[in-house]
């Protein structure tokens, strides 16, 4: 795979060993494959999260939206 896409990955909780290993594969990936993470939430300063912050945003376009979510507008427009 060229392309790995972890969407949302912040909701998912991760015990210790769940984090290593994945602070693992992203470590591997570093300048391997193309990576795109999608969150609504902000990044915490936890020190698994500042290394991972660290690989990932070497080489990173981050692009920040804001504005209303579309989730959210359909959700609402729909109880009308």
């Amino acid at each position: 795979m060229d392309l790995i896409i972890l969407d949302e990955m912040i909701y998912v909780h991760f015990n210790k060993e769940g984090a290593e290993l994945l602070f693992q594969l992203i470590s591997d990936w570093y300048e391997q494959k193309s990576l795109i993470i999608t969150s609504i939430l902000e990044f915490s300063n936890s020190r698994l999260t500042a290394g991972l912050v660290d690989r990932v945003i070497h080489h990173v376009h981050i692009l920040n939206f804001t504005g209303n979510s579309f989730r959210v507008t359909n959700a609402i427009s729909l109880q009308k």
